[in-house]
């Protein structure tokens, strides 16, 4: 392709490439659509990227003349190798999805087409997915996902053999949505039984819809008041360690346990999580995980939920919990060795039992944490360490089962 100037006014300010479907910011200036949905949407940003002021109003104004300008230098310039632009779908409008979600109610085929066609038109662009938001349509999808009824038979559809069930769909939908702080926020206040429901889904649905319906409650429960997080029920805690145990996607543990860490510090969270068996699921995962992200946030939990006796007990109770702790150690990252020191240092302190002192030296953990204080892992992990070490030097300092290279570096109790 020869080298040939291009109109700077054709080039979006974001992407720096010819735009194919200019769009107008109420501040004036104009990007590409994808570029400029990128990054008030996805990116969540509300300041113009070049002028830097604030965006209140996110609608964008299709730049039809220069669209037209832009189709027609190309056309020009075709010779030099310039590829021609098409006319870009228009936006759907909140005129069509009123009429959309007004058809859904007169028959259970035409519930199913609406949710067919907003997954459409959900998957086509952010603006799009924003029209939804506005439009009413992620009530009428929370309401499907409320009236869930397992057992229902009657009015379902078949796709060949599979039934079509509208809950799997509306969650699907209300996933993909990538839904706005603000109508998370509002999902959560208007529909106040949405986290019954969901957890409901996730008691006797799909693999599929138990998936969708973790990884929205995570996206909601972000964005929950504390008044609303510390209410939250054991039978939710209970799904939640379900889903884990299945190990039904990857995707939906690692929103299963992104969603431990942000609700356990609330109220009595921890315990609940405690009781409704997540420690020894969560030794377990570690037993086999090595990916460094995910071993961090099962420390995390194991780290939170070890702040309660319920939560402690279950670890010592588990053959495996105190090795793989320790194991972990100085394997996987600084933030590893934090949460992991933190637990040893939350059962030093109150579950220092002769049984377990007398483990944790078999096991090689007091020689473990003598060592993260002659390496680099962090000054708080050293403290820590340290506290733990000091904690019961009695016991421990003088035992044949740490190495001497590593005895000298034993800290003299206080």
């Amino acid at each position: 392709m020869e080298e040939i100037d291009v109109p700077p006014f054709f080039i979006c300010p974001i992407s720096l490439e010819i735009m194919t479907d200019p769009v107008t910011v109420p501040t004036g200036i104009t990007y590409d659509r994808e570029s400029i949905e990128k990054w008030l949407f996805s990116g969540k940003n509300t300041a113009c990227p070049v002028t830097k002021q604030v965006i209140a109003d996110c609608e964008l104004t299709p730049n039809h003349t220069l669209r037209r300008l832009i189709q027609s230098w190309c056309m020009l310039n075709a010779c030099h190798g310039i590829e021609r632009i098409p006319t870009p779908k228009p936006p759907i409008s909140k005129a069509q999805i009123t009429e959309l979600l007004n058809d859904a109610a007169k028959s259970p085929l035409h519930q199913i087409k609406c949710l067919r066609r907003l997954q459409s038109i959900a998957s086509e662009n952010a603006t799009n997915k924003r029209c939804m938001e506005s439009s009413g349509a992620v009530e009428f999808l929370a309401s499907i996902v409320s009236n869930y009824d397992p057992t229902a038979v009657d009015g379902l559809l078949y796709n060949e053999f599979e039934p079509i069930r509208p809950t799997d769909e509306a969650l699907n939908i209300l996933y993909n949505l990538q839904l706005s702080e603000a109508a998370l926020k509002n999902l959560m206040r208007k529909n106040g039984d949405i986290v019954v429901s969901l957890t409901r889904v996730m008691q006797r649905g799909t693999c599929k819809s138990r998936a969708y319906a973790v990884s929205l409650l995570k996206s909601m429960l972000e964005m929950a008041d504390p008044m609303q997080l510390i209410c939250l029920r054991h039978e939710l805690f209970v799904e939640l360690v379900r889903v884990l145990r299945d190990r039904i996607s990857q995707q939906a543990s690692k929103a299963t346990l992104q969603l431990l860490v942000s609700v356990s510090p609330w109220g009595r969270n921890k315990v609940r999580v405690a009781e409704a068996g997540a420690v020894p699921v969560l030794i377990e995962l570690l037993l086999c995980s090595s990916q460094k992200r995910a071993c961090e946030t099962i420390l995390t939990v194991l780290d939170e939920v070890c702040r309660c006796a319920e939560g402690r007990s279950e670890l010592l109770n588990h053959g495996a919990g105190l090795a793989i702790v320790s194991k972990k150690i100085l394997r996987v990252s600084h933030v590893a060795n934090q949460r992991a020191v933190r637990i040893l240092l939350s059962i030093s302190k109150f579950c220092a039992t002769s049984n377990v002192l007398q483990e944790m030296l078999q096991l090689g953990i007091v020689a473990k944490l003598c060592l993260v204080l002659q390496v680099e892992c962090g000054h708080k992990t050293k403290e820590k360490a340290k506290e733990v070490l000091k904690l019961h030097a009695r016991v421990w300092m003088n035992s044949p089962c740490i190495p001497s290279n590593l005895r000298s570096s034993y800290p003299a109790s206080s």
